[in-house]
């Protein structure tokens, strides 16, 4: 899947779950999860034990058409070329770090790097960042993206931190074009209530559509 498509895809879907778990096993259940419930886009942090294998293994279970498979907590360059190669479709950083730019702009994958700030935005974008992660989105709020907006209104942002069912549409009547949702969404597994996930999901995408469609 080309690297416009990947993007593409991930704003149409408008969520991405933020995948932390203390187990491989963990983590595939909350992926299943998340894609019964309509959550296609599936960010699988290296937070997980194994998560380059965790990465290919879900790669194999699905196909392009069910899931936009990506990597999160990629703190450097190395481990974005080993979530590549394990198969992950985008990378997502808690910072922006030019040299996995770099590496994403050499093998057109998205990355969608954290940042808190005007000019970590505008750096970002200079470096190739199609879809800015606006991190933490909760010490910000929506407001944050009107207020970039002013001046840079090409901007595309997808706040995380903060994001839950009841306020997402906030964010996307403010502009995001996609948010990420971790625990807030994917809480239920820590004591297996993986339906929870699936529910939570469903409510997320219809108040996403709610919200695109109030604009």
């Amino acid at each position: 899947m080309d690297k416009e498509t990947v993007l593409q895809k991930i704003q149409e879907v408008g969520l991405v779950a933020v995948v932390r778990a203390t187990s491989a096993e963990q983590a595939k259940r909350i992926t299943d999860a998340c894609i019964e419930g309509g959550v296609a886009a599936i960010e699988m942090t290296f937070t997980v034990p194994s998560a380059d294998k965790v990465i290919s293994e879900v790669a194999n279970i699905y196909s392009p058409d069910q899931i936009i498979l990506g990597a999160g907590t990629v703190m450097d360059a190395e481990t974005a070329r080993i979530a590549i190669l394990a198969g992950a479709q985008y990378i997502v950083s808690p910072y922006f770090d030019l040299a996995t730019a770099k590496l994403c702009n050499r093998y057109r994958v998205p990355y969608m790097p954290g940042v808190m700030t005007i000019k970590e935005t505008v750096e970002a974008m200079e470096a190739g960042c199609d879809i800015i992660k606006l991190f933490p989105g909760d010490t910000m709020g929506p407001k944050m993206i009107k207020a970039i907006h002013g001046p840079i209104p090409q901007a595309k942002f997808m706040p995380t931190g903060g994001v839950d069912a009841n306020n997402v549409g906030e964010w996307i009547k403010a502009g995001a074009v996609a948010v990420g949702a971790g625990s807030c969404l994917t809480g239920g597994a820590k004591t297996g209530d993986y339906e929870s996930i699936t529910k939570i999901g469903k409510q997320f995408i219809e108040n996403i559509k709610a919200a695109r469609a109030a604009k």
